[in-house]
């Protein structure tokens, strides 16, 4: 048997996917198999991965019944492998996921974990959170989406700043044209600096596998390696065999409301300026161009994704003095501009013309809370705001910037046909190399 997934597999699961497209505003409500529940019922949760940021997503479900945890270390996880002494404990997640004791899982595990974890919960019909990114890689992001579409299930991807009463106001204010067309669009982060390396190279030789550590379920469907601390924990993100750089901890978050506001749907066409990437590990330091083509009497617009110490050119604020926002977005249309940190209130732009602005009253509904809103879509079937029919696109598109810079040139998205036009190299990354043992 192969390692790897075989290609025509992945080709004829691709065309099934064909044409799917982002959907805006995050309204999309499921059909959920836990409905026999009442609202006051308790879910059954089985939480994967419950160290780290794990062990905040498995806090914001504790109102509910949490049956099984699964962590591949007993050291990281060990605080609530205690505080959850009765619920069941695994360190494959498959087995987590087959258990008919739990209706839902959440997923809190590297990216090249996600959509295995997602896609096994999925396809037995099974309520999935997952943290972002949805997936690891962009067939994958395309699977989960058709795979989450089929099964209607409640889903929801970790962008929490979905729920933030700030983006929806935001997503308002673009939305009622406060500042007109929007052509343009920046967007930053201050990350990898100074949270993980990155622009290294894989160790030329392994260490000793501590004991409280399952490394061959830790490596999962990733190419076997040896054990060594440089690849693990958080600082996985920097390896392209496990996470997805700055753009994978960052760009769903900081581009969610871009996509939400701007009802985008894939690029035509991604091309990046990396700084220091090797074979083995995302830039030091990228700026992106994302493509995005006309919808409706909306226009084509440029997304430009920056990192580390890069950012959009100074002149645009003309002179105006903002506070340091070292993760945010610039929007610049025809009639003004629009400038938020991540998570706070939108700043429209120039001040003195929107000094006495109140903008549209508000329209879109509230979240009561990321997490809530799953919880009681699994129990009702009510809409959550990064469903994976949303979720998904969004993270194909952003992933697509990763596949720029590792070809190293501009790329041409065909998105019905889920390929890069003319570019073996690039369609190649499209796809996941998975061992022998591990399928979606």
């Amino acid at each position: 048997m192969s390692d790897q997934i075989s290609r025509r597999e992945l080709i004829r699961n691709a065309s099934l996917t064909a044409g799917l497209s982002a959907m805006g505003g995050g309204v999309w409500s499921s059909k959920a198999v836990a409905q026999s529940k009442s609202p006051n019922e308790k879910l059954n949760i089985g939480c994967i991965g419950v160290g780290g940021q794990g062990a905040s997503d498995v806090g914001n479900v504790s109102s509910e019944n949490i049956v099984a945890i699964c962590d591949v270390d007993s050291a990281r996880a060990a605080a609530n492998f205690e505080r959850y002494s009765k619920a069941l404990k695994f360190q494959d997640y498959r087995s987590l996921i087959e258990h008919k004791s739990v209706d839902a899982v959440t997923v809190s595990i590297p990216d090249h974990h996600h959509a295995f974890a997602t896609a096994a919960a999925l396809h037995l019909g099974k309520h999935v959170y997952c943290q972002k990114p949805l997936t690891h890689t962009v067939y994958e992001a395309r699977y989960i989406t058709r795979l989450a579409a089929k099964t209607k299930v409640a889903t929801q991807m970790g962008t929490q700043g979905h729920a933030f009463p700030e983006y929806s106001r935001l997503v308002e204010l673009i939305q009622s044209g406060a500042i007109g067309k929007v052509t343009q669009v920046y967007v930053w982060t201050d990350r990898p600096t100074g949270w993980w390396p990155q622009g290294v190279t894989k160790p030329a030789s392994g260490m000793d596998i501590p004991s409280t550590l399952n490394w061959d379920q830790w490596l999962g469907p990733a190419l076997d390696r040896p054990y060594n601390k440089a690849y693990l924990p958080f600082v996985w993100r920097g390896w392209w065999d496990f996470g997805t750089g700055s753009l994978g901890d960052m760009a769903c978050h900081l581009m969610d409301p871009v996509f939400w506001a701007l009802k985008l749907g894939f690029p035509t066409s991604v091309e990046a300026d990396a700084e220091g990437a090797t074979k083995d590990s995302p830039p030091k330091a990228a700026t992106i161009h994302y493509d995005f083509p006309a919808r409706g009497d909306l226009p084509a617009v440029r997304v430009t994704w920056t990192d580390a110490n890069r950012r959009f050119p100074a002149e645009l604020l003309e002179g105006e003095q903002i506070p340091q926002i070292d993760n945010g977005s610039l929007f610049i249309g025809d009639k003004g501009k629009l400038i938020v940190n991540h998570g706070s209130a939108p700043i429209l732009l120039p001040r003195a013309k929107f000094a006495n602005y109140k903008g549209p009253e508000p329209y879109l509904k509230r979240s009561p809370g990321h997490h809530i809103e799953w919880i009681e879509a699994c129990k009702t079937g009510s809409p959550t705001g990064s469903h994976f029919g949303y979720a998904g696109p969004m993270t194909e598109s952003i992933l697509l910037g990763n596949v720029a810079i590792r070809v190293g040139h501009k790329i041409n998205y065909d998105a019905k046909n889920m390929k890069v036009i003319d570019d073996p190299e690039a369609n190649a990354l499209l796809y996941p190399a998975i061992r022998k043992g591990w399928k979606l």
